[in-house]
């Protein structure tokens, strides 16, 4: 646990340094579902079904950062969910962009602390948060790795489960008119 609480450290320092690394052509699609193999058998264990669907969309931007962002998300939605539940992680285009959604069945996320979950070693149920084994730092990364490729996060959250968005800005390109 420490070792985790000191790499998330050092990665949200780079990351607040604006190191500058090189980009690539990404297929946020298929980042996504390398993500979620690799939590497959964490899932598998509270008996949580996990969806990829989506179109292919590639942007310009860091793999290691991107499949980090959305192993965040998809590690928190799996935690934090009920048992049997899903989590389902969708991958769009359309004219504000491409749209990376992880949405899960859980617990949800009360309205007085959704604008602080962002912020660095917050947690709604400290309890909980800490039996889960989590450091407080993974939703702070996601949205600092947003920041770095210029997206926007969206929350939706209620007793039911929260879905969350990162919206990346229309690349050239990326888009397609419906056929």
């Amino acid at each position: 646990r420490l070792v985790a609480l000191v790499e998330d450290i050092i990665h949200l320092s780079q990351l607040d340094e604006g190191v500058v690394l090189a980009k690539e052509s990404v297929d946020l699609l298929e980042t996504a579902e390398n993500a979620a193999s690799a939590l497959r058998d964490s899932a598998a264990k509270k008996h949580i079904q996990l969806s990829v669907t989506g179109e292919a969309i590639r942007i310009d931007g860091v793999y290691n950062f991107l499949y980090e962002m959305i192993y965040n998300l998809c590690d928190n939605a799996i935690k934090y969910n009920v048992e049997g539940g899903r989590v389902d992680i969708s991958v769009s285009g359309g004219r504000r962009g491409a749209v990376v959604t992880v949405k899960d069945t859980g617990i949800g996320i009360p309205p007085e602390y959704q604008s602080r979950i962002f912020e660095r070693f917050f947690r709604v149920d400290k309890s909980r948060s800490k039996a889960s084994g989590g450091t407080g730092l993974g939703l702070s990364i996601v949205k600092h790795i947003a920041q770095y490729h210029h997206a926007a996060i969206e929350l939706q959250s209620d007793t039911g489960g929260s879905a969350i968005s990162i919206v990346f800005p229309p690349q050239t390109g990326e888009y397609r008119e419906p056929a």
